[in-house]
């Protein structure tokens, strides 16, 4: 997670503007939304706003570090992570 968004964070507009940006904000909406359903099992999720391209690394670190605190096993950290590392090799970062 720290990378992705360190990679986010050193790329190039246009890199974020082909389409990296997007990819990381539709894992960190899926990190938010996996930790809301840690937190609170029966409300429904709230979709994480798009802050502009600009701030798709920090809506990573946010999502992703709300949601380690939740986590109760190694399985689950580990399909976090994989989760992550699957969209930054999406986002080509």
């Amino acid at each position: 997670m720290d990378h992705f968004a360190d990679r986010l964070r050193a790329a190039p507009q246009s890199r974020l503007q082909r389409g990296a940006a997007a990819e990381a904000l539709a894992v960190a909406r899926e990190l938010s939304r996996r930790a809301q359903l840690l937190e609170e099992p029966a409300a429904e999720p709230r979709e994480m706003p798009d802050a502009g391209m600009f701030a798709a690394a920090d809506q990573i670190m946010v999502a992703g570090h709300d949601l380690a605190v939740l986590l109760e096993s190694a399985d689950q950290v580990t399909e976090a992570v994989e989760l992550v590392e699957e969209a930054r090799k999406r986002a080509g970062v």
